[in-house]
């Protein structure tokens, strides 16, 4: 169980990490565009990017909160 929680642990690490960084880089905080949202274009252009990081950013805090969850769990069980 130990060795289990261990490796939980850095998987969670690395999600929590990928996590981060995706949303820090993509974090539409333009000084000049007053906090207003951008065009979305249907040909194969922004939107298409922008959906692929919406996943991917949905993907990892599902992940994340899967991965805390279980770990919490484990290491409860385990402390008893």
């Amino acid at each position: 169980m130990e060795t289990l929680s261990k490796v939980l642990l850095i998987v969670t690490l690395l999600v929590a990490v990928l996590f981060t960084a995706l949303v820090i880089a993509n974090s539409k905080s333009d000084p000049m565009s007053g906090g207003g949202g951008g065009v979305r274009t249907t040909f194969k252009g922004k939107a298409g990017f922008d959906d692929f990081i919406f996943r991917w950013t949905l993907g990892l805090a599902s992940a994340f909160m899967v991965l805390t969850l279980t770990l919490d769990i484990l290491l409860h069980n385990t402390a008893h």
